[in-house]
């Protein structure tokens, strides 16, 4: 039987293989990453058509450098530091 795999977002933005899950879901479009069990995440998904926008990554360190933020509903703590330019990435107006 073959090893499982799961498709992760690299720091580069690429997808690629993992032998190990993502510890954090995101949103491709919206440039924003939170955790599995998001209830706003949950929300969209239970509503359709998020599926098609969701990815996953390894850790907070990969989302943001691949340039995503933290979900203000899920991370709210996070979502802050990195709106005041805490966690060492630049806010990006067209991404907020």
């Amino acid at each position: 039987m073959p090893d499982k795999t799961w498709t992760l977002v690299g720091a580069d933005g690429r997808p690629f293989a993992s032998h190990r899950p993502g510890t954090l879901g995101g949103h491709r479009r919206n440039r924003l990453y939170g955790r599995l069990d998001c209830r706003s995440a949950l929300q969209a998904l239970a509503r359709g058509g998020y599926q098609a926008q969701r990815v996953f990554f390894l850790d907070e360190a990969t989302a943001l450098a691949a340039g995503y933020r933290p979900c203000a509903v899920c991370l709210p703590e996070r979502y802050r530091m990195w709106k005041a330019g805490e966690l060492g990435v630049q806010v990006k107006p067209d991404r907020e």
